[in-house]
């Protein structure tokens, strides 16, 4: 028997083996997860490292909380109203709460409609910009916000860089969270610039309209609001149509976010525009307030004046300025005139109140724009025979008689040198036996020349001293005929000695000073002095009374109870005449200013006296002038 076979066992196929993909997975997740924190972390860390880096250098944003910006001295007329100002930016500070409501509301909807909603900067904004230059191929458009632009003006420098950019970010972050979003519109609000030298709303409104910004209608308003993008491509005086069109566009910005209504967008387009010339006053006051400048910067320095915002109350008088600077030109203009010149001579006036030395108005040329040279303070010229009345003071001082007669003959003076000197009278005649009081009413030069002889030149100098003349008197005879050059403001000066019974009151601008917390400081006041007697003064008025009654100044009749004295100095190179009332003393001076002759017989009489009763007339009124006392006449011989 065969034996049988046993079967054969089959192996067993196992299944093959798959791979571990979930672990893969799970493993390349957590390389990408390591990876990425890694890459924040670096990010993180490069970003802060930035930040700290960009920080390092940024200005101590606490020191907008104490906002100081460079801020406009301020000039008033003696009643109140500016004259002018002093400045390296023309800024007047406003709060918000005298700001007009429509006034933040239209730059607003003008720079960042969004402003009140968004943080310091605006994300939509940048975007819609970044799209439009893309598509315009230029930046033209750049999204800044209102803040942006605060920390852009206040804590960096105009240079256009990616660092400044993220410097600006980084402040504009920080400002936005330390101040109030009305802060910040506020500090915007007073520091934009605005076009023709004005920085902030209320330099703006004063500078195009001669308004302050409280008064602005919607219209005015909306034209201001218009200006930051663009202040010279905007500006109205120079570019109206597109300043005009630039104002329909914030008038619809103000109607579309629902500030105004259609109807009142429509009637302020509408409404028509009237421009302050703001170059009027500059002309018409610039000598004065270019003399007050000095003046300030002398006490305070000029980095005081510059930045702390003062209110400065002057002694002029707009009225009296105004009547000034058009009876100069008159004068100057009739010069040209008569003796048919191509130029007019150039003219200079100075009133002053002749009982406290207050200036109440000054005209330093005939155009300030073209020539600031001030001739009423800088310029010094022979004063010819105005200087006469001095002398006279001084010998009645010395008891000597108005009524003293001096022989006029023909004088030969031996000089050092061995030279002679033959002074003559302006007419080039003698008149023999002539009395003090008519050589002084007639300005006979050869009495004058004795008089001063007999007086002594020392006493006449210290006289002229004493009654504010600083500048160098050579003690030489011919200082009797004026021949030591002096300014207008120093002899005009002395004149008010006369006119207030003997005392000299020195030559004041300004009254006091209102700082910006609005505390006032007085001027430092000059105590009045005592130059000569009373009865003195009340002899020289009264033979400068004559003088326009009937003597040299007889075209300056007309203002009650007035004296005065001409000059004309040889050649007629310059033609003077001061003259006053118990209320005002004022001088004027004409004259060429390069020694040139204003022409034959433009005698101080017939150029310069005129030009001050012009003055006078216009607009002084001066009061009831007390009796001028009289020297009864006596025949005395003498030299």
């Amino acid at each position: 028997m065969t034996a049988r076979k046993k079967p054969t066992k089959r192996p067993t196929k196992r299944p093959a083996r798959r791979p571990a993909k979930r672990s893969v997975t799970r493993n390349h997740t957590h390389i990408i997860i390591f990876l990425m924190i890694i890459c924040g972390l670096v990010t993180l860390g490069i970003g802060t490292g930035l930040a700290w880096f960009l920080s390092l250098n940024l200005p101590d944003i606490r020191s907008v909380d104490d906002y100081r910006p460079l801020v406009t001295t301020t000039l008033l007329d003696r009643g109140g109203r500016t004259i002018g100002t002093i400045c390296r930016e023309n800024r007047i500070l406003l709060s918000y709460r005298k700001m007009p409501p429509l006034l933040p509301k239209a730059f607003v909807a003008a720079e960042d409609s969004r402003y009140w909603e968004h943080g310091a900067l605006d994300g939509w904004s940048i975007f819609r910009a970044f799209i439009n230059n893309l598509r315009s191929g230029r930046r033209s458009q750049g999204g800044s916000t209102i803040t942006q632009q605060v920390t852009r003006a206040l804590m960096l420098s105009r240079k256009k860089s990616y660092l400044r950019k993220a410097k600006e970010a980084i402040l504009s972050y920080r400002l936005d969270n330390m101040l109030s979003k009305k802060a910040i519109l506020t500090i915007y609000l007073n520091e934009i610039y605005l076009g023709e030298g004005a920085y902030g709303v209320e330099a703006a409104a004063r500078t195009y309209f001669g308004k302050k910004a409280r008064q602005l209608n919607l219209a005015e308003i909306a034209l201001l609001a218009g200006l930051p993008q663009s202040p010279s491509r905007y500006s109205p005086l120079k570019h109206f149509d597109q300043a005009r069109a630039r104002q329909r566009y914030v008038l619809n910005r103000m109607a579309e976010d629902g500030v105004i209504t259609p109807g009142m967008a429509r009637r302020a387009y509408h409404r028509p525009l009237h421009f302050y010339d703001h170059n009027a006053r500059r002309e018409k006051n610039g000598y004065f307030t270019e003399y007050v400048r000095q003046q300030l910067e002398q006490r305070y320095g000029r980095k005081r004046l510059l930045h702390q915002g003062l209110t400065v109350t002057t002694t002029l008088d707009s009225t009296m300025q105004a009547a000034a600077v058009k009876a100069v030109l008159r004068g100057a203009k009739n010069v040209q005139k008569h003796q048919h010149n191509k130029f007019a001579p150039q003219g200079a006036l100075v009133a002053l109140d002749s009982r406290t030395g207050n200036i109440l108005a000054m005209v330093g040329g005939t155009d300030y724009s073209t020539s600031p040279y001030n001739r009423a303070v800088q310029a010094r010229r022979q004063p010819g025979s105005v200087f006469k009345p001095l002398i006279y003071a001084a010998a009645f001082e010395k008891g000597i008689s108005p009524n003293l007669t001096i022989e006029d003959v023909p004088l030969s003076i031996h000089n050092p040198d061995g030279s002679f000197w033959r002074p003559h009278n302006y007419s080039r005649r003698n008149y023999g036996p002539t009395s003090l009081r008519d050589a002084l009413v007639f300005s006979r030069n050869i009495v004058t020349i004795k008089l001063l002889q007999k007086t002594g030149l020392r006493p006449v100098i210290r006289l002229a001293a004493r009654a504010g003349i600083r500048s160098p008197l050579q003690p030489e005879l011919p200082l009797a005929l004026g021949a030591s050059p002096v300014s207008l403001l120093e002899m005009t000066g002395a004149y008010t000695v006369f006119a207030d019974n003997g005392l000299f009151h020195p030559p004041v601008c300004i009254t006091c000073i209102r700082d910006r917390r609005g505390h006032i400081q007085p001027w430092p006041g000059k105590t009045a002095k005592r130059v000569i007697k009373p009865e003195t003064a009340r002899q020289i008025t009264a033979i400068l009374h004559e003088v326009i009654s009937r003597g040299t100044g007889k075209n300056a009749r007309g203002i009650p109870d007035s004296a005065g004295k001409t000059g004309t100095t040889d050649n007629n190179m310059d033609s003077w005449f001061i003259g006053y009332t118990p209320a005002v003393t004022t001088g004027v001076w004409l004259g060429y200013d390069r020694g040139r002759s204003l022409g034959r017989g433009e005698t101080g009489g017939r150029t310069a006296a005129p030009v001050w009763l012009d003055f006078m007339r216009s607009r002084c009124k001066p009061p009831q002038a007390p009796h001028l006392h009289a020297v009864a006449p006596a025949r005395i011989e003498g030299l």
